[in-house]
């Protein structure tokens, strides 16, 4: 494998990291998926940063992609704090286990910590992101939109005490709530897939 490259998306490239993320996560956590759409409409919110719309390059091919956004959390007092929210992140199948979503990770993480966020939320694999500093969000004392707290749903400082007057509810970009409507209709763009084993969407 050649020195792999993070950098920001290009507009040209939106539909190939679309599909990777489709191939990525399919049959993973349901039967197909929905992450391609989520992505796609990520690109078209208020939300999105194209800063940290990253993909990773191995020689000429794009092997791998994730994506940060806008996100809130409303304190007691009602009071908007904004925050990121972290994914979908994904690796072909075929370049899987060679440490590009660890790569995808760092530099993430790096550019928001450079860009001030305070911190950054995912709903993810508790055992991958421990790794890279995420904790239970439930320290943080935050809790996701429905008041609920459990082991995937973590969170991760991005400077020093990033969320010590930062609790409350964790709202994501309406966009992570594709209808089955909308993505059968989005689903027209992509070669017919019907089966197949599910792999991780990161290493």
């Amino acid at each position: 494998m050649n020195q792999v490259i993070i950098r920001p998306v290009t507009e040209a490239e939106f539909f190939q990291t679309e599909h990777i993320t489709r191939e990525a996560f399919w049959n993973l956590y349901k039967p197909g998926c929905d992450e391609h759409l989520v992505l796609h409409n990520l690109r078209k919110s208020a939300g999105y940063i194209p800063d940290l719309d990253l993909v990773a390059i191995n020689g000429d091919d794009i092997v791998g992609h994730c994506i940060s956004t806008r996100a809130a959390i409303i304190d007691t007092y009602d009071q908007a704090h904004e925050v990121l929210c972290l994914g979908p992140i994904s690796v072909s199948p075929e370049s899987q286990n060679r440490g590009i979503g660890s790569k995808l990770m760092h530099h993430s993480t790096t550019t928001a910590k450079h860009l001030n966020f305070p911190g950054m939320i995912l709903f993810g694999d508790p055992v991958y992101y421990h790794r890279f500093g995420f904790r239970s969000a439930a320290e943080f004392g935050i809790q996701t939109k429905d008041g609920k707290h459990f082991d995937a749903f973590m969170a991760l400082e991005l400077q020093e005490d990033g969320f010590r007057k930062i609790q409350g509810r964790f709202y994501e970009d309406d966009a992570f709530n594709a209808s089955a409507e909308e993505l059968q209709a989005f689903e027209k763009r992509f070669p017919p897939r019907v089966g197949g084993k599910p792999t991780l969407p990161i290493e």
